[in-house]
């Protein structure tokens, strides 16, 4: 047994197993607070600490997980595909709309920064939450924050974004699929586009452009907002 758990099979098999369990459970349950993320890191550490087990023999199996973070966003192009022609008619208001969220999630982290007076490492870290994750460590690395610190809080955005969003799509009476679609990609990346697909085939197609050109207009943004700011 301890042979396996120094495997990279054990954390593949520990990470798919828990994964499949609390999806399970949320689509009985159906509420938002019971987010298979949550539960799953949860209940992992759990697990681990439990178990003894250490961070570093998981690492070896999560390590191949995250490998699969790249395909995964890759094949988000599939949605946007099935809905081309939509999206080629609206092409410059779902632009506009991408870019407008991208800039605000980066000034609002600088201002509530300097407000919070939080050191320049912890808002470097913070300015690229709202990209997925391989995105996000290299912004990180490029306007050196400190990209564990990032990758923290890109998982934590991406969730309360799968959890809140539609509620807050609601209370400001968004009716259109594609603005809510553009909205979770935008703020919430990955795990808010899988919220998106959830709401429907317009919402995900949409969410799923917005990941890319979301990280793509941070890429360019996040420098040359710092260098006003530092």
């Amino acid at each position: 047994m301890i042979e396996y758990v120094d495997t990279p099979l054990f954390g593949v098999t520990l990470t798919i197993i828990v994964f499949s369990i609390a999806n399970f459970v949320y689509k009985k349950i159906k509420n938002p607070l019971v987010n298979p993320i949550i539960i799953s890191t949860i209940f992992i550490i759990w697990l681990l600490n439990y178990f003894h087990i250490s961070l570093e023999s998981y690492e070896k199996g999560g390590r191949l997980v995250s490998f699969f973070l790249g395909p995964a966003t890759v094949a988000l192009s599939i949605p946007v595909y099935k809905k081309l022609e939509l999206l080629k008619k609206n092409f410059i208001p779902t632009l506009i709309g991408i870019f407008t969220g991208s800039l605000a999630g980066i000034l609002s982290i600088t201002i509530m920064a300097k407000f919070f007076s939080l050191d320049n490492i912890m808002m470097l870290s913070l300015i690229p939450k709202s990209t997925t994750s391989a995105i996000a460590m290299d912004i990180s690395h490029q306007i050196k924050g400190n990209p564990s610190i990032t990758i923290a809080f890109v998982i934590a955005t991406g969730t309360l974004g799968n959890i809140l969003g539609p509620t807050i799509l609601n209370i400001f009476k968004i009716k259109s699929k594609r603005a809510k679609g553009v909205a979770l990609g935008t703020a919430s990346h990955i795990v808010g586009t899988a919220k998106a697909m959830e709401l429907g085939a317009v919402e995900g197609a949409m969410s799923s452009l917005a990941i890319g050109i979301a990280g793509i207009v941070t890429v360019f943004l996040a420098p040359l907002i710092i260098s006003f700011i530092i």
